[in-house]
């Protein structure tokens, strides 16, 4: 009988070893960040195009920002619209 070698071991366990694990941790960190700004902008009743006329943008790059599919965004992305909802940008690593 084959051992199973997950058992007993963690999902991200899992995950690093099938070398997954970055892109499920960027993907879920792009869910939070997308949440949290159209949360923002529902409690401000700011548009998207609005919100993107106020990052000096086109409403296409805020619509790959708020997708929480697409985990490609960059620094300089996230301070804009921070920046632009009068917020901070906090990075860190843990």
């Amino acid at each position: 009988m084959k051992k199973n070698r997950h058992i007993g071991s963690n999902f991200d366990d899992f995950l690093r070893e099938e070398g997954l694990l970055a892109d499920a941790e960027a993907t879920a960190v792009k869910r939070v960040i997308a949440h949290q700004i159209a949360t923002e902008m529902a409690e401000r009743s700011i548009s998207k195009s609005a919100l993107a006329r106020m990052m000096r943008t086109s409403r296409a790059s805020l619509d790959r920002l708020l997708d929480p599919q697409d985990a490609s965004v960059t620094l300089f992305t996230l301070e804009s619209v921070a920046v632009a909802l009068g917020k901070k940008l906090k990075v860190h690593l843990a």
